[in-house]
């Protein structure tokens, strides 16, 4: 073997490692779930906080679905509006704040996270599944795990390409999946939106 073949493997070797250096990067950088966030906030209020979760909710997601700017809103028995909100970027933490609320947070407020089986891509899954949805190509969503008169359920929002130009997008509506065993509870969307 002479001198320029040994260079030449081992200049393979170095683009192989970084290659694969990169896509272990790229598959350990999957963004966390609305669910596995609490634990990371909980690291971030006091005692009397942790686990007590009020609402999660998301910005609109910028680049695909999968929403990767959150807020968890915890009890906090000590703050003006019972509240402290902790929010994540790409999972790491941004920023903590007390929310002024007109009518305080109660402790009935709060998620029994044991009842919560269905996390945030699961919702996500199950939103962009439904049958009237196939047609269309789905670019963004903005989700949000909240109370209302089914229980806690995820409120999925989602924007589809526009037909006639579709680097723009329109909003089609909402689908509203159980938190408990990931039912769609209703869907209310308006398809024709994109036209």
């Amino acid at each position: 073997m002479n001198k320029y073949s040994s260079i030449w493997q081992l200049c393979i070797f170095t683009v192989m490692c970084g290659l694969s250096g990169a896509a272990c990067l790229r598959v350990g950088a999957a963004e966390p779930t609305a669910l596995k966030l609490i634990k990371t906030g909980d690291q971030f209020v006091g005692e009397q906080s942790r686990d007590k979760v009020l609402e999660i909710h998301s910005d609109k997601s910028l680049v695909g679905l999968t929403p990767n700017v959150w807020y968890v809103d915890y009890f906090d028995p000590d703050a003006t509006g019972r509240l402290v909100e902790v929010s994540f970027g790409a999972g790491q933490k941004l920023d903590m704040k007390r929310p002024f609320k007109l009518f305080g947070n109660k402790v009935d407020d709060i998620f029994d996270l044991k009842k919560l089986k269905t996390d945030s891509d699961d919702a996500l899954r199950i939103a962009t599944s439904l049958q009237l949805l196939k047609p269309l190509t789905l670019k963004n969503s903005q989700i949000w795990l909240e109370r209302g008169d089914d229980g806690v359920v995820w409120k999925v929002r989602l924007w589809a390409a526009k037909l006639k130009n579709p680097a723009a997008s329109a909003e089609i509506g909402d689908v509203y999946v159980s938190s408990e065993d990931g039912k769609v509870l209703r869907a209310e969307l308006k398809v024709d939106r994109v036209q």
